[in-house]
Protein backbone atom coordinates (compact mmCIF):
# COMPACT_ATOMS: atom_id res chain seq x y z
CA UNK A 1 0.00 0.00 0.00
CA UNK A 2 1.38 3.72 -1.05
CA UNK A 3 0.16 6.25 0.59
CA UNK A 4 0.76 10.14 -1.37
CA UNK A 5 -0.06 13.52 0.24
CA UNK A 6 -1.45 16.22 -2.28
CA UNK A 7 -3.65 19.60 -2.39
CA UNK A 8 -0.42 22.20 -1.97
CA UNK A 9 -3.45 24.85 -2.66
CA UNK A 10 -6.80 23.54 -1.19
CA UNK A 11 -5.27 21.49 2.13
CA UNK A 12 -3.36 18.35 2.61
CA UNK A 13 -4.83 15.56 1.37
CA UNK A 14 -3.60 11.74 1.72
CA UNK A 15 -4.39 8.95 -0.98
CA UNK A 16 -3.74 5.35 -0.85
CA UNK A 17 -2.63 3.46 -4.16
CA UNK A 18 -3.99 6.78 -5.88
CA UNK A 19 -7.51 7.12 -4.65
CA UNK A 20 -8.23 10.00 -2.15
CA UNK A 21 -9.00 8.81 1.44
CA UNK A 22 -11.29 10.58 3.47
CA UNK A 23 -10.28 14.09 4.60
CA UNK A 24 -10.18 13.01 8.80
CA UNK A 25 -7.21 10.59 7.31
CA UNK A 26 -4.00 12.27 8.47
CA UNK A 27 -0.40 10.55 8.75
CA UNK A 28 -0.44 11.97 12.29
CA UNK A 29 -3.17 9.50 13.22
CA UNK A 30 -1.84 6.75 11.03
CA UNK A 31 1.59 6.86 12.84
CA UNK A 32 -0.02 7.08 16.65
CA UNK A 33 -1.64 3.45 15.92
CA UNK A 34 -0.09 0.10 16.53
CA UNK A 35 1.85 -1.43 13.53
CA UNK A 36 -1.32 -3.93 13.14
CA UNK A 37 -3.72 -1.44 13.83
CA UNK A 38 -2.22 0.80 11.10
CA UNK A 39 -2.30 -1.93 8.56
CA UNK A 40 -5.90 -2.98 9.88
CA UNK A 41 -6.83 0.55 9.33
CA UNK A 42 -5.43 1.26 5.69
CA UNK A 43 -6.83 -2.13 4.65
CA UNK A 44 -10.69 -1.15 5.75
CA UNK A 45 -10.50 2.86 5.13
CA UNK A 46 -12.78 4.18 1.98
CA UNK A 47 -11.20 5.34 -1.31
CA UNK A 48 -12.37 8.23 -3.12
CA UNK A 49 -11.91 9.31 -6.86
CA UNK A 50 -8.47 9.12 -8.56
CA UNK A 51 -5.95 11.64 -7.28
CA UNK A 52 -5.38 14.50 -9.53
CA UNK A 53 -2.44 16.40 -8.29
CA UNK A 54 1.30 16.35 -8.15
CA UNK A 55 2.52 14.84 -4.71
CA UNK A 56 3.82 16.51 -2.16
CA UNK A 57 6.61 15.66 0.73
CA UNK A 58 4.75 12.67 2.34
CA UNK A 59 5.12 14.85 6.20
CA UNK A 60 3.08 16.53 8.71
CA UNK A 61 4.67 19.92 9.44
CA UNK A 62 5.31 18.87 12.87
CA UNK A 63 7.34 15.78 12.17
CA UNK A 64 11.12 15.26 12.79
CA UNK A 65 13.50 13.93 10.10
CA UNK A 66 16.21 12.20 11.90
CA UNK A 67 19.63 10.94 10.12
CA UNK A 68 21.64 8.17 10.69
CA UNK A 69 25.35 8.53 9.71
CA UNK A 70 28.34 6.34 8.91
CA UNK A 71 26.00 3.51 8.62
CA UNK A 72 28.80 1.96 5.76
CA UNK A 73 31.84 0.95 4.96
CA UNK A 74 32.05 3.22 2.00
CA UNK A 75 30.61 6.41 4.16
CA UNK A 76 33.05 5.79 6.61
CA UNK A 77 36.17 5.97 4.27
CA UNK A 78 34.34 8.78 2.31
CA UNK A 79 34.37 10.96 5.29
CA UNK A 80 37.63 9.87 6.93
CA UNK A 81 39.01 10.98 3.37
CA UNK A 82 37.37 14.04 3.51
CA UNK A 83 38.15 14.94 7.23
CA UNK A 84 41.36 16.08 9.03
CA UNK A 85 40.27 14.03 12.10
CA UNK A 86 39.54 11.11 10.26
CA UNK A 87 39.72 8.77 13.63
CA UNK A 88 36.10 9.84 14.99
CA UNK A 89 34.36 8.30 11.91
CA UNK A 90 36.02 5.42 12.26
CA UNK A 91 35.31 5.34 16.11
CA UNK A 92 31.36 5.89 15.44
CA UNK A 93 31.16 3.03 12.80
CA UNK A 94 32.97 0.86 15.08
CA UNK A 95 30.80 1.97 18.51
CA UNK A 96 27.86 0.63 19.98
CA UNK A 97 26.23 3.95 19.82
CA UNK A 98 25.18 5.26 16.16
CA UNK A 99 25.46 8.36 14.81
CA UNK A 100 21.94 10.60 14.78
CA UNK A 101 21.60 13.79 13.84
CA UNK A 102 17.93 15.81 13.05
CA UNK A 103 17.99 16.48 9.62
CA UNK A 104 14.78 18.68 8.65
CA UNK A 105 11.14 19.55 10.42
CA UNK A 106 8.30 18.72 8.36
CA UNK A 107 7.68 21.66 7.18
CA UNK A 108 11.23 22.22 5.25
CA UNK A 109 10.98 19.00 3.70
CA UNK A 110 10.55 19.13 -0.50
CA UNK A 111 8.78 16.79 -1.70
CA UNK A 112 9.44 14.84 -5.66
CA UNK A 113 9.10 17.56 -8.02
CA UNK A 114 10.19 19.93 -5.31
CA UNK A 115 13.78 21.98 -5.87
CA UNK A 116 16.34 21.90 -3.87
CA UNK A 117 19.55 23.35 -3.00
CA UNK A 118 22.85 23.71 -1.91
CA UNK A 119 24.18 25.97 0.41
CA UNK A 120 25.93 29.37 -1.23
CA UNK A 121 29.13 28.91 1.23
CA UNK A 122 30.25 25.76 0.04
CA UNK A 123 32.16 24.50 -2.76
CA UNK A 124 32.12 20.84 -2.73
CA UNK A 125 27.95 19.23 -2.18
CA UNK A 126 26.46 16.15 -2.98
CA UNK A 127 23.40 14.22 -2.60
CA UNK A 128 22.85 11.23 -0.06
CA UNK A 129 20.26 8.84 -1.22
CA UNK A 130 18.59 7.01 1.40
CA UNK A 131 16.31 4.53 2.37
CA UNK A 132 13.85 6.16 5.16
CA UNK A 133 12.38 4.32 8.20
CA UNK A 134 8.28 5.70 8.73
CA UNK A 135 8.49 5.23 12.59
CA UNK A 136 5.10 5.34 14.65
CA UNK A 137 4.97 6.51 18.52
CA UNK A 138 6.10 2.79 19.44
CA UNK A 139 9.16 3.35 17.40
CA UNK A 140 8.12 0.23 15.56
CA UNK A 141 9.44 0.18 11.66
CA UNK A 142 5.69 0.17 9.70
CA UNK A 143 6.84 2.12 6.49
CA UNK A 144 9.21 3.32 4.21
CA UNK A 145 9.86 6.11 2.04
CA UNK A 146 13.33 7.73 0.18
CA UNK A 147 15.14 10.67 1.40
CA UNK A 148 18.18 12.69 -0.03
CA UNK A 149 20.34 14.36 2.46
CA UNK A 150 21.91 16.92 0.28
CA UNK A 151 25.00 17.52 1.98
CA UNK A 152 28.12 20.20 2.70
CA UNK A 153 31.08 17.41 2.77
CA UNK A 154 33.36 20.87 2.50
CA UNK A 155 31.53 22.44 5.39
CA UNK A 156 31.61 18.83 7.68
CA UNK A 157 34.97 17.90 6.27
CA UNK A 158 36.21 21.65 7.98
CA UNK A 159 35.84 20.48 11.09
CA UNK A 160 33.01 17.81 12.37
CA UNK A 161 31.39 20.18 14.68
CA UNK A 162 30.02 21.80 11.40
CA UNK A 163 27.81 18.86 10.99
CA UNK A 164 24.48 20.80 12.02
CA UNK A 165 25.29 23.50 9.39
CA UNK A 166 26.58 20.88 6.85
CA UNK A 167 23.29 18.78 6.91
CA UNK A 168 20.18 21.36 7.98
CA UNK A 169 19.71 24.56 6.09
CA UNK A 170 16.89 25.44 3.19
CA UNK A 171 16.38 22.67 0.54
CA UNK A 172 19.02 20.24 2.00
CA UNK A 173 16.49 17.54 2.51
CA UNK A 174 13.62 15.73 -0.01
CA UNK A 175 11.24 12.61 0.65
CA UNK A 176 8.97 10.56 -1.52
CA UNK A 177 7.57 9.79 -4.20
CA UNK A 178 4.57 8.24 -0.85
CA UNK A 179 5.42 6.03 1.40
CA UNK A 180 4.78 2.33 1.22
CA UNK A 181 3.16 0.41 4.17
CA UNK A 182 3.93 -3.30 3.31
CA UNK A 183 2.29 -6.07 4.82
CA UNK A 184 4.23 -7.73 7.16
CA UNK A 185 5.20 -10.30 4.87
CA UNK A 186 6.21 -8.58 1.77
CA UNK A 187 9.11 -6.84 3.95
CA UNK A 188 11.94 -7.50 1.76
CA UNK A 189 15.48 -8.70 3.07
CA UNK A 190 17.31 -5.65 1.58
CA UNK A 191 16.27 -2.72 -0.41
CA UNK A 192 18.57 -1.80 -3.59
CA UNK A 193 18.77 2.13 -3.73
CA UNK A 194 19.87 3.49 -7.24
CA UNK A 195 20.87 7.36 -7.78
CA UNK A 196 21.40 8.89 -10.88
CA UNK A 197 22.69 12.58 -11.71
CA UNK A 198 21.53 14.08 -14.92
CA UNK A 199 23.11 17.48 -15.97
CA UNK A 200 22.15 18.83 -19.34
CA UNK A 201 20.27 15.61 -19.76
CA UNK A 202 23.52 13.83 -19.81
CA UNK A 203 23.79 11.60 -16.85
CA UNK A 204 27.08 12.07 -15.02
CA UNK A 205 26.70 9.95 -12.33
CA UNK A 206 25.04 6.83 -11.20
CA UNK A 207 25.45 4.17 -9.12
CA UNK A 208 23.50 1.68 -6.59
CA UNK A 209 23.89 -0.32 -3.11
CA UNK A 210 21.24 -2.77 -1.50
CA UNK A 211 21.15 -2.25 2.62
CA UNK A 212 22.38 -5.75 2.88
CA UNK A 213 25.52 -3.63 3.51
CA UNK A 214 24.56 -1.55 6.34
CA UNK A 215 26.50 -1.86 9.38
CA UNK A 216 23.90 -1.29 11.81
CA UNK A 217 20.20 -3.17 11.62
CA UNK A 218 16.72 -0.76 11.35
CA UNK A 219 15.70 -1.99 14.76
CA UNK A 220 19.09 -1.27 16.15
CA UNK A 221 18.95 2.44 14.90
CA UNK A 222 15.19 2.67 15.52
CA UNK A 223 15.56 1.91 19.40
CA UNK A 224 19.01 4.56 19.68
CA UNK A 225 16.70 7.03 18.64
CA UNK A 226 13.53 6.23 20.88
CA UNK A 227 15.86 5.50 23.89
CA UNK A 228 15.26 9.11 25.51
CA UNK A 229 13.17 10.67 23.22
CA UNK A 230 9.08 10.38 22.18
CA UNK A 231 7.58 11.06 19.23
CA UNK A 232 3.62 11.27 19.66
CA UNK A 233 3.44 11.57 16.34
CA UNK A 234 5.69 9.25 14.57
CA UNK A 235 9.06 9.97 13.26
CA UNK A 236 11.29 9.43 9.70
CA UNK A 237 14.67 8.26 10.37
CA UNK A 238 16.62 8.07 7.24
CA UNK A 239 19.37 5.11 7.75
CA UNK A 240 22.66 6.30 5.93
CA UNK A 241 24.30 6.08 2.26
CA UNK A 242 26.64 4.68 0.38
CA UNK A 243 26.82 6.43 -2.81
CA UNK A 244 29.05 8.76 -2.73
CA UNK A 245 30.09 11.12 -5.80
CA UNK A 246 34.36 11.33 -6.51
CA UNK A 247 36.32 13.84 -5.03
CA UNK A 248 35.86 15.69 -8.52
CA UNK A 249 31.89 16.13 -8.37
CA UNK A 250 30.19 18.46 -7.28
CA UNK A 251 25.99 19.37 -7.12
CA UNK A 252 25.39 22.74 -9.71
CA UNK A 253 22.46 24.17 -10.33
CA UNK A 254 19.91 22.83 -12.82
CA UNK A 255 21.29 18.75 -12.00
CA UNK A 256 18.52 16.50 -11.50
CA UNK A 257 18.76 13.80 -9.05
CA UNK A 258 16.96 10.80 -8.75
CA UNK A 259 17.15 7.99 -5.92
CA UNK A 260 15.28 4.83 -6.94
CA UNK A 261 14.08 2.02 -4.47
CA UNK A 262 11.56 -0.32 -6.58
CA UNK A 263 9.23 -0.84 -4.02
CA UNK A 264 9.10 2.78 -3.26
CA UNK A 265 9.35 4.83 -6.42
CA UNK A 266 11.27 7.12 -7.50
CA UNK A 267 12.42 10.81 -5.87
CA UNK A 268 13.19 13.50 -8.13
CA UNK A 269 14.67 16.87 -7.42
CA UNK A 270 16.45 19.64 -9.34
CA UNK A 271 18.90 21.81 -7.71
CA UNK A 272 18.08 25.42 -7.58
Amino acid sequence: MHLTKHGRNSGPRWALDGHYLPRSVSIEGLLGLRHADLLETLNSVDRGGEVVESTLAPVADTHEVWASGVTYLTSREAREHESGVADVYRMVYEAERPELFIKSIGWRVQGSGDPIRVRRDSEWNVPEPELVLVLNRYMEVVGFTIGNDVSSRSIEGANPLYLPQAKFYNGSCSLGPGIWFPQIHEVPQAFTISLAIMRSDEQIFGSSVSTSQMKRSFSELSAHLGSELDFPYGVFLMTGTAIVPGDGFTLQSGDRVEVDVPQIGTLTNVVM
